[in-house]
């Protein structure tokens, strides 16, 4: 299939399953669309299965095969979506609660992947994924790729995490710790897997190495995200709403421009996104100022995530077409999926109790403050993208080190979003 023809087909399925969502699910649309193309998926496995000359499942996973998924979401959807969600951040609260989102986005991403890694460390051999048997020389080897999932599993997923909180009743206060740990996690747990998997394969380990990849990455982000962030504010303000298509184009043109800057210079386009989004969003959250991007702005980028959500949660529900098999050929990789899921929600019940609790001794936090944090830190399409990342050639990973990962992250996605997703506004009331 041409490019077009996947575009065409990707819309239509968006628009097919949002009609079915809104008038007979009625659940939240990131919820409504994966279940329908996760149940899409299943049902083309069994068809195959039932009727194997039918080559129908075959078909499927070949065009899906053909979308390169982190080619789509990191390079191209990501950015899209990030700096869309940091429009509507109120960037004054944001402010306020900057020591609480720093410290859960930096520290407690840094911390979950250490526990994490170390869990799948002891977990993973006890179902007979050891070292050995994964082609790795040696233990230590062995720790690093426990580390890798770690990394590409802690940051929640702002795209996920965003969609489920428009549907909520959560206090202010509340919402942005959520809102703004979301968003500047995914850039941090995105850094911290890049950093380990240089190491993974064949990078230097040497401190003052890993803290350069890691500076140049953190920090270049940010000055891009700046500089980006205050030439368009500048421009808007010139333009001051009189032509508000020319707004959009430079909105537009910026998304575009930073993300391919950031990835020529290997920086974190993530947190440039993020950081530019919450500059030119200034003031569209609060009820005292009008913001600089005009409602035709915020109207535009709130139908870019929109569409671009739909799209990506259905390419998650799709990915089962590819997964199936290998779930099928070795069992033992639906039971480390299923054993994945409360190990990773214990780290991130660590990651988030342990720095709160510290911070309770200077800092006051509402009721429920950790539970909602854990539960609510849904992962999502950036964690299915760098897990299928590691299948690239030229990182060298063996094909069963890359199962393993790849079925460990889709179990927790998929709990992540469906059940996580489904039950947070219950627990919130509660």
């Amino acid at each position: 299939m041409s490019v077009l023809d996947l575009i065409a087909l990707l819309v239509t399925l968006a628009a097919v399953f949002t009609f079915i969502n809104i008038h007979y699910l009625k659940l939240s649309a990131t919820i409504g669309l994966m279940l329908l193309a996760l149940i899409m998926s299943i049902t083309i496995l069994g068809v195959g299965a039932i009727f194997p000359d039918a080559g129908v499942d075959k078909l499927a996973a070949n065009i899906l095969g053909g979308i390169d998924f982190k080619e789509v979401l990191l390079n191209i959807m990501l950015s899209f979506l990030l700096f869309a969600g940091a429009l509507h951040v109120d960037i004054q609260k944001l402010k306020e609660e900057g020591l609480p989102v720093g410290i859960l986005a930096f520290g407690g991403t840094l911390l979950s992947t250490f526990l994490v890694g170390t869990i799948a460390y002891y977990m993973f051999p006890a179902l007979g994924f050891d070292y050995t048997s994964l082609g790795l020389t040696s233990a230590g080897d062995f720790f690093i790729i426990c580390l890798l999932f770690g990394a590409l599993i802690s940051p929640t997923d702002p795209i996920a995490v965003l969609a489920i909180l428009k549907t909520t009743n959560i206090s202010k206060n509340l919402s942005i710790k959520i809102e703004g740990e979301s968003l500047f996690n995914d850039g941090i747990g995105v850094v911290v897997f890049l950093t380990i998997l240089a190491i993974a394969t064949g990078g230097s380990a040497a401190p003052s190495d890993v803290a350069l990849l890691f500076g140049q990455e953190v920090i270049g982000g940010i000055s891009l995200g700046l500089g980006l962030g205050f030439l368009g504010y500048y421009l808007l303000v010139i333009i001051d709403n009189e032509h508000t298509e020319l707004e959009v184009l430079v909105t537009l043109a910026l998304v575009l421009v930073g993300s391919q800057v950031a990835l020529a210079y290997h920086i974190s386009g993530p947190l440039a996104m993020v950081v530019m989004g919450l500059i030119i969003g200034q003031g569209n959250s609060s009820e005292h100022e009008e913001g600089i991007a005009g409602d035709y702005v915020i109207t535009f980028w709130t139908l870019i995530d929109e569409a671009l959500n739909a799209i990506l949660f259905i390419l998650i529900g799709l990915q089962m077409l590819l997964l199936g098999p290998a779930f099928i050929e070795n069992i033992n990789l639906v039971f480390a999926g299923l054993l994945a899921i409360p190990a990773v929600l214990l780290c991130r019940f660590l990651g988030v109790s342990i720095p709160i609790t510290l911070m309770k001794f200077f800092r006051s936090f509402e009721k429920g403050t950790i539970k909602i944090l854990t539960w609510g830190g849904l992962r999502g399409g950036i964690s299915v993208a760098l897990a299928l990342s590691l299948t690239a050639p030229e990182f060298g990973l063996s094909k069963e080190i890359t199962n393993l990962i790849i079925a460990c992250t889709y179990a927790v996605v998929l709990f992540s979003v469906l059940v996580q997703g489904m039950t947070i506004k219950n627990l919130i009331k509660n």
